[in-house]
């Protein structure tokens, strides 16, 4: 039960994900996360050494290359000075050629070992993550999931983690690779010829400047894209979702144009994306390869002098299409890298939130909030409470309330029920009935006075313990993929199938789900669409009964059942009922006439408590709702 519109699942809050968003807080959060990987730290590190080791070997291939070229073009070269048969030193070629080859296999085995170690890095990390970011939402208070919205909570879980674990395995790996690659090859091309190096420089001003006006143009645009992609998919499921409601109220073309004018967008803002994207590779080649061809001729006539070898010049045109692409790499790296910062930056939002308080250890600590609003209680305000002997089961005392500071909903609530009674909870739309059953269940801590079971102020009980004592059956259905007995065993795991078959009788379910092709074994889809609503809302039932609790609260649980079925549930229900202690959130006042205890809400706070014939005799606001039903 949880006050706003949980059902919302796109919105603004999907929009933010999808607009993406750069780090704040960059190096922080990047040594947040790398404490993440402290117990990986060695495999961390070894694999980082024989990814250089793997590139250093890779680099200095090239220029041994080089020297076999250079045996050749000397055999030859000399043989035809000498005019002597073509006699070439095929041994030294031979061992320069094996030693290439043993070069490539020791990089290719280091690259498989060193992806194979940062792949298991990577999938601990991100479950170690995800391990704490789903202990850390049973913590939350209900507030934070009202306050949020439901399709953002899940793409931090899934997408942003993704981010992460598509970096940690590949990402951070290729930028030190990239790194050590362009600087090997810096390195090998001044050993090689300082003046043909200068000529591969003269380029890297191009390549910075195209990478520099390209990349955030792209990451613009691809942002656009996202957006627009989002806006189509809430589009398209709201669509899905109620195309019932549309068909009725003939919106199909005005639902047709809304859809062909996202689509528009989308097409538009992903065409840009793309196509901005793609500019970069040709023009990095266009560049790559105007320096080639400057490194060939100038190459060229160095060794037609005489002042560098052939295989110094082979080896100077293949460091030349290796040089552009490091820069290239490690630009669009940085933006990868921004961006899942920025995904860790709003899984750790969540990790730092403010959890429930479980307990209070000394109760009688009574902040000074509370004290003002005892003082300032009405001269003429009646606690129940007061006159209630302690062996009542359940007490509201001076109860205070607010979903924020600056809206207080409830300022001074008390009454007391005792064990077995059946107390109704009714009033106009808004009232405070379900903030009331919020605070029993303890999805909120009331801000003010105390809640006791028993006499112990349910602060001082833990959540689990205090709802493994209730069930509830919500107006809003909910039933998980699966069979008919596993959601009903639902409510109580450790139930016999005989004891879930006497539930669902009790509850008048086992009527329908025995005309089922596969009864108890018949496989609920996703959304339980394959069944009725009202059939869906005896499965509730059924699955609190089920439960067997001491405390049963229903939450207009009869509201999508016609009025035969309506009159069966509450038939069983008064037998369920009986030795137990029940809160009944109702709109039709037909069905609580035999409540113990009725209690009448209005802007939060109780207005009028009694039974059926006293508060009809009052003439307040039970009797106007009541009439305006039963006017007749």
């Amino acid at each position: 039960m949880m006050r706003g519109n949980y059902l919302n699942r796109g919105g603004k809050g999907a929009d933010r994900f999808q607009k993406g968003r750069r780090a704040e807080n960059f190096f922080p959060t990047i040594i947040r996360l790398f404490k993440y990987m402290r117990r990986d730290l060695w495999g961390l590190i070894f694999s980082m050494v024989i990814a250089g080791l793997s590139v250093i070997l890779s680099v200095q291939a090239p220029k041994i290359l080089g020297t076999a070229t250079t045996v050749i073009f000397d055999g030859v070269t000399k043989s035809l000075k000498n005019h002597q048969a073509i006699r070439i030193d095929m041994a030294k070629v031979e061992s320069i050629l094996l030693y290439v080859l043993v070069i490539y296999l020791i990089s290719f085995v280091s690259g498989v070992l060193q992806q194979s170690i940062m792949t298991r890095i990577s999938q601990r990390t991100v479950y170690t993550l995800r391990r704490e970011f789903k202990n850390k939402m049973k913590k939350l208070p209900i507030s934070y999931y009202d306050s949020h919205n439901n399709g953002d909570i899940m793409s931090r879980m899934i997408n942003d983690m993704d981010n992460i674990s598509g970096t940690l395995n590949q990402t951070l790996i290729q930028l030190i690779t990239s790194i050590l690659q362009f600087v090997g090859t810096i390195y090998f091309m001044l050993t090689i010829s300082w003046q043909l190096a200068l000529v591969a420089f003269i380029t890297v001003p191009l390549v910075m400047i195209t990478v520099r006006i390209v990349a955030p143009l792209s990451q613009k645009f691809f942002s656009e894209q996202q957006k627009n992609l989002g806006l189509l998919n809430d589009q398209i499921e709201e669509n899905y979702s109620g195309h019932t409601v549309i068909k009725t109220f003939n919106h199909e073309a005005e639902a047709e144009k809304e859809f062909a004018r996202r689509n528009d967008d989308f097409y538009k803002s992903a065409w840009k994306a793309q196509f901005v994207s793609t500019l970069i590779y040709p023009t990095m080649r266009f560049i790559n390869n105007l320096d080639y061809l400057a490194m060939a001729v100038i190459g060229g006539l160095k060794v037609i002098s005489g002042s560098v070898n052939l295989g110094d010049v082979q080896a100077m045109l293949q460091y030349t299409n290796q040089f552009a692409q490091p820069i290239t790499n490690i630009s669009n790296m940085l933006n990868t890298i921004q961006a899942t910062v920025a995904s860790a930056e709003r899984i750790f939002e969540v990790l730092d939130e403010k959890e429930m308080t479980e307990r209070i250890t000394d109760i009688e600590k009574v902040t000074d909030s509370k004290k003002k609003r005892t003082d300032e209680r009405p001269k003429n305000s009646v606690s129940n409470f007061e006159t209630a002997e302690r062996t009542d089961f359940i007490h509201f005392e001076q109860v205070a309330f607010s979903y924020n500071e600056n809206q207080t909903l409830m300022t001074d609530v008390n009454f007391s029920v005792e064990v077995g009674q059946m107390v109704a909870i009714v009033g106009p739309t808004g009232a405070g009935k379900t903030t009331m059953i919020n605070l029993l269940e303890r999805f909120y801590d009331v801000s003010s006075g105390k809640i006791l079971l028993e006499g112990k102020d349910i602060r001082e009980t833990k959540r689990e313990q205090l709802r493994s004592r209730m069930a509830m059956v919500l107006q809003e259905t909910w039933l998980f993929s699966g069979t008919i007995m596993d959601n009903l065993r639902y409510g109580r795991l450790e139930s016999t199938d005989d004891e879930v078959i006497q539930a669902a009788k009790m509850a008048h379910a086992d009527e329908f789900i025995t005309t089922l092709p596969q009864g108890y074994q018949t496989v609920l889809n996703e959304t339980a669409t394959n069944i009725s609503q009202g059939q869906r809302q005896l499965l509730t039932i059924a699955r609190a009964f089920v439960a067997n609790p001491e405390i049963l609260i229903l939450d207009e649980a009869t509201s999508s059942v016609d009025t035969r079925t309506e009159r069966l549930i509450q038939s069983a229900m008064n037998r369920l009922l009986k030795g137990r202690t029940s809160f009944v959130v109702a709109h039709r006042l037909s069905t609580i006439r035999d409540a113990n205890q009725i209690l009448v809400m209005d802007k939060g706070n109780i207005v009028e408590t009694g039974n059926h014939e006293s508060l009809l005799k009052q003439e307040g606001l039970y009797a106007s709702l009541y009439n305006s039903q039963f006017a007749k």
